[in-house]
């Protein structure tokens, strides 16, 4: 199962330059928070499909509220909720068709997902700075954190005598990695619009209930992965900083 790799010291680099940029800008005189939702779809590499593939994507919906804690740094809660597909027949080998372990397996997955996730997001511009009402506001972002995800999953086979092993079905709960890269676009002193694409590492080879088959017709050295990617839509909401004098004696605001 191919494992997607970002080079350290590249990301090393990024984060850098934007505190670089971040240490030169001045301090927060606000605190902003979102409330936003989004379409997508969700995505799954394991067994059944052991390279990341668009024509597995299935629909998928979020829902989540967002949150400055300092000029780059965010953070986010959301939930996601989306559908599971794949199947032998779409694995494609060296010579374009399909590799005679899958043609024989003919495995089919599907089922569904929820997953409850918090996340922290470096932003590499400064967002929600929009005192220039003329030029487009926007930051790309990379984002990390945890998840807990339920999942529910039924797996056939189309092989009479592999049925009584590999027909399953059945749901698990666990614990995921999200992580991942998005853009956001201020449309307005208040509505935004973002794009975002996320890989989910699990720490199990049973989303597809074949980590316990036999070595010879499964790779049960790898564990499963989800994905999710997909557009949003958000409301901004400000919270004014009073500066410290004001602060400490309410009744000089009068």
């Amino acid at each position: 199962m191919t494992v997607f790799r970002f080079p350290l010291s590249l990301l090393a680099g990024f984060v850098l330059a934007g505190s670089a940029f971040f240490w030169a800008s001045p301090a927060l005189a606000q605190h902003t928070s979102e409330i936003g939702a989004g379409v997508g779809v969700m995505n799954y590499k394991g067994e059944v499909s052991p390279q990341f593939q668009w024509q597995n994507s299935r629909p998928a919906l979020t829902i989540f509220y967002r949150r400055d804690v300092s000029v780059p740094v965010t953070l986010r809660g959301g939930i996601t909720a989306g559908f599971l597909r794949a199947t032998d027949a779409n694995v494609e080998g060296a010579n374009g068709g399909v590799p005679p372990l899958q043609n024989y397996r003919q495995l089919h997955l599907s089922g569904g997902l929820v997953e409850a996730s918090g996340v922290v997001e470096y932003n590499f511009l400064d967002y929600h700075n929009r005192k220039d009402q003329h030029r487009v506001h926007f930051s790309p972002y990379l984002f990390a954190g945890l998840a807990l995800y339920y999942a529910s999953t039924t797996v056939t086979t189309d092989n009479l005598a592999l049925k009584p092993a590999f027909d399953r079905q059945g749901s698990r709960v666990g614990i995921a990695i999200p992580a991942g890269a998005g853009i956001k676009v201020a449309l307005t002193e208040h509505f935004n619009v973002g794009l975002e694409m996320g890989a989910r590492k699990t720490f199990t080879d049973m989303l597809d209930h074949t980590g316990d088959q036999s070595p010879l017709l499964v790779n049960s050295h790898d564990q499963d992965w989800y994905y999710y990617s997909g557009i949003s839509v958000s409301y901004t909401f400000y919270q004014i900083l009073c500066p410290k004098p004001y602060g400490k004696d309410k009744t000089l605001l009068r």
